[in-house]
C-alpha cells in the first residue's frame, strides 16, 4: 500500500525535510498564492542561513517577511522586494544577500530546473547589471546572456484544490509561480485549501501532476490577507 502524502500539519509535513543552508523555492506572487501555513511552519523550525527563490519576500510581518524578521534567510532569489522594510534593512545592512532576477527569467529558471535543464540563454538583463559575471553569447546576430536552471532542496507550493494523490489545481494569480515552484524541488510539499479523494479532479483542469508532489497539508481556512488596498472617497 502506497504512503499516504497528507500530513496532519505544516509542522508535521517539514520537520525531518528541512535543515540549515537549504536552498527552498516558494510559490506565490505578491501575497497572492503563497503557502501561508508552510511559511510560518518554516520559521517555527528555527531553520536558518537558507536560501530562498521567490518572486517577492512578502511584506513586514508576512509571507516571508516572517523569516526576515528572525533573521533566517541569509540570501533571496527574486525580482521584487519593495514591499519589506526589513529586507531593505537587512540588505542594506550587508546581513541579506540578493540575487535579482527579473520575473519571467525566474519563473523560466525555476521550470528548467524541474525540467532537468542546467541552463539557458535569454536576452532579458543583457547591458544591466542582471547580467554581470554572466557568460554572454551571440545568436543570429543578438547577444543572449547564460541563466542556470534553479533545483531547490525543498519547495513550498500552495494550491486552491488538490486531490490526495497530490495533483494540484491553482486559482488565478497563484498559477504565475506554483507550477514553476512544485516542479524544482526535490521534495516538494503542497498546502491546498480544497482537498478531494483521488479520481475527483477532472485531469484536463491539473496544473500540477502529483508525480511532484510529495507532501500535502490541508488548509480550509487560510488568512488571505490584502497586500495593499485603494479605496475611493466618496
Amino acid at each position: 500500500m502506497a504512503k499516504s502524502k497528507i500530513y496532519p500539519d505544516a509542522r508535521a509535513a517539514l520537520a525531518d525535510i528541512v535543515a540549515d543552508g537549504m536552498t527552498i523555492a516558494v510559490g506565490g506572487f505578491g501575497l497572492c498564492g503563497i503557502p501561508e501555513a508552510l511559511i510560518t511552519a518554516l520559521r517555527d523550525s528555527g531553520r536558518k542561513n537558507l536560501t530562498v527563490a521567490s518572486n517577492n519576500a512578502g511584506v513586514d510581518g508576512y509571507g516571508l517577511g516572517l523569516l526576515l524578521e528572525t533573521r533566517q534567510i541569509r540570501k533571496m532569489i527574486s525580482s521584487y522586494v519593495g514591499e519589506n522594510r526589513e529586507f531593505e534593512r537587512q540588505y542594506l545592512s550587508g546581513s541579506l544577500e540578493i540575487e535579482f532576477c527579473p520575473q519571467g527569467t525566474l519563473a523560466e529558471r525555476m521550470r528548467a530546473g524541474g525540467a532537468g535543464i542546467p541552463g539557458f540563454f535569454t536576452r532579458t538583463g543583457v547591458g544591466t547589471a542582471v547580467a554581470e559575471g554572466k557568460e554572454h553569447r551571440e545568436f543570429d546576430g543578438s547577444t543572449y546572456i547564460l541563466e542556470r536552471g534553479i533545483r531547490a532542496d525543498v519547495s513550498l507550493v500552495k494550491a486552491w484544490k488538490g486531490d490526495t494523490s497530490g495533483n494540484l489545481i491553482y486559482r488565478k494569480t497563484a498559477r504565475n509561480f506554483n507550477p514553476m515552484a512544485a516542479t524544482c524541488g526535490r521534495v516538494t510539499v503542497a498546502e491546498v485549501e480544497v482537498l478531494v479523494p483521488t479520481g475527483e479532479l477532472d485531469p484536463d483542469q491539473v496544473h500540477t501532476p502529483g508525480i511532484f508532489v510529495q507532501r500535502l497539508v490541508h488548509n480550509p481556512s487560510p488568512l488571505k490577507r490584502i497586500e495593499k488596498r485603494t479605496i475611493r472617497n466618496e
